[in-house]
């Protein structure tokens, strides 16, 4: 459907056989594609709703990019509601593709999401946001209200300081780290795009020439 709805109504109304014999209320609406009433546990039941909403590969995926330390096949498995078979299966493929970073152990190998692989997605999903500057702007003033707040540059330094340290500035403290790695990011992202752009500039301005090479003269 396109366009704004009518304030008069729609142009199109169901016919008589596709009008309900009885009223429908809110009762009669029900939001999920499983029977909730076959569950008694409501965790069964959500893990019942995202089975059937989605494939068994999506939802490794959903739980590798979840994954930061090292697990088996199985228990990767066990979250994502698939055979240990599928879920090594395609662990392995995404392995292969770079996605996943792989562990072999004594007892068997283990899969963890590739840390800088999810690092570029990141900065790659930064980089096409249109509020990139405004992020920069917004963390590097962040960062300025730090120092000047405590007259130190870093937060590593007032972390060894002989300064007895309260909670709010321990809180501080993590906000501030956290806001240098934001920063950290951002600046990747921007000259990421920066470079996005270039390429396509000088790559447009070869066809450009390309073409006009090419083209035959008409005299």
């Amino acid at each position: 459907m396109t366009g704004d709805p009518s304030p008069d109504g729609p142009d199109e109304f169901p016919s008589e056989e596709e009008i309900p014999d009885e009223p429908v209320t809110v009762d009669d609406i029900d939001p999920f594609s499983v029977d909730d009433d076959d569950f008694e546990d409501i965790d069964d039941f959500a893990a019942a709703e995202w089975k059937h909403q989605s494939t068994a590969d999506e939802r490794i995926r959903t739980v590798i990019n979840r994954t930061t330390t090292p697990k088996s096949a199985s228990d990767i498995a066990d979250t994502a509601l698939v055979s240990e078979t599928k879920a090594r299966t395609t662990l392995n493929k995404l392995a292969e593709e770079g996605i996943v970073r792989t562990h072999q152990t004594d007892s068997g190998k283990l899969y963890e999401r590739d840390p800088e692989w999810h690092l570029l997605k990141q900065i790659r999903q930064l980089a096409g946001s249109k509020t990139l500057v405004d992020q920069l702007q917004r963390v590097k003033q962040e960062l300025a209200e730090y120092n000047e707040k405590y007259e130190v540059n870093d937060p590593e330094e007032l972390l060894v300081s002989d300064k007895d340290l309260t909670q709010d500035e321990l809180d501080d403290i993590s906000h501030w780290r956290t806001a240098k790695r934001e920063l950290n990011h951002l600046r990747a992202a921007y000259r990421f795009k920066q470079a996005v752009e270039q390429t396509n500039t000088v790559a447009a301005s070869v066809v450009e020439y390309t073409g006009t090479q090419t083209t035959p003269s008409t005299g």
